[in-house]
């Protein structure tokens, strides 16, 4: 039998949460995730929007990891399927996607020219550029929201309980994907 108090219910996700109503209520030990995935998503959703409006319309949140995946110097399509923790062939789809867009270009290898080098373009850099300056906004106006010194706490607190090798770009190794 179900106990329905202790069943993860994304129906009762409100329930608990400051602002919802049930102000003073405890929240229960699964909401904790969920909070974060949506401010996660909240943040994303929102540059995203921000970066259609300012020339990036067919950025996409999978596209920003694998600009960071790529690096400063490049990277091939193994190194950065290995650092998004998918396949190289599904590294080399996106691969593909952001060269057709722009925002990446291959090279040849000056070290090996056995091997292809992506490398981000102008195109790409200025991208990351904007999302910098967008989520600079965004984490002001969290600050406004919350208070700056809540949000020093809530980050703090973040990066305590936070082990750093969590601070990884494979989140299709997390998800489930490939």
């Amino acid at each position: 039998m179900v106990d329905e108090q202790k069943v993860n219910q994304v129906d009762d996700r409100r329930k608990g949460i400051p602002g919802s109503g049930e102000e003073g209520v405890e929240g229960r030990g699964y909401e904790l995730p969920f909070l974060l995935l949506a401010g996660f998503r909240s943040l994303i959703d929102r540059l995203h929007a921000e970066l259609a409006h300012q020339g990036h319309p067919d950025l996409r949140p999978a596209h920003g990891f694998a600009l960071q995946a790529i690096g400063a110097r490049g990277a091939t399509a193994s190194e950065i399927g290995r650092r998004l923790g998918v396949s190289k062939q599904a590294a080399g789809k996106t691969v593909d996607r952001l060269v057709a867009l722009g925002y990446a270009a291959r090279a040849d290898d000056p070290a090996d020219a056995r091997r292809k080098l992506v490398r981000v373009t102008p195109h790409g850099v200025d991208a990351l550029r904007r999302s910098a300056v967008v989520f600079d906004e965004l984490r002001a106006e969290w600050a406004a929201s919350l208070g700056a010194d809540r949000l020093r706490d809530l980050e703090s607190g973040l990066r305590a309980v936070v082990p750093p090798e969590a601070f990884r770009l494979d989140a299709a190794g997390w998800l489930g994907g490939s």
